[in-house]
């Protein structure tokens, strides 16, 4: 997979979770993540698009006005994307970084995510 690729994944996985407006974030869930996609980091693990679009939206009432944005470059191959993040106030340090490896199903769509925690407020 070329690294364009894996910044496009990383992109508008991204975006999805960024989308405040419900109708929004549904739409990209059916654009972007398989119906069946299976999502898992420490805190949360979830399967489909409405838990997923659960999980997102209590992400935005816990941290109202915060934004998720890459931490350096995508990476990938065949089928898996990785990548690190940050959660935070638009234009200032992330308050908190995570690594998510992201398995694409056969139509390039998000199948399947293991996220981890790098840094955490106390």
């Amino acid at each position: 997979m070329h690294n364009t690729d894996a910044t496009a994944v990383a992109t508008a996985y991204l975006a999805t979770w960024n989308a405040t407006d419900p109708s929004e974030r549904q739409a990209l869930l059916r654009r972007h993540w398989s119906p069946a996609a299976t999502y898992t980091d420490p805190l949360a693990e979830v399967a489909g698009h409405d838990d997923l679009d659960a999980l997102m939206a209590g992400v935005h009432k816990q941290f109202a006005g915060f934004v998720f944005r890459s931490v350096g470059e995508a990476d990938g191959h065949h089928r898996q994307v990785r990548f690190q993040w940050g959660l935070g106030p638009e234009g200032a340090e992330p308050v908190v970084v995570g690594s998510d490896v992201v398995v694409l199903d056969e139509d390039g769509r998000v199948a399947d995510v293991r996220g981890f925690l790098d840094r955490v407020p106390a």
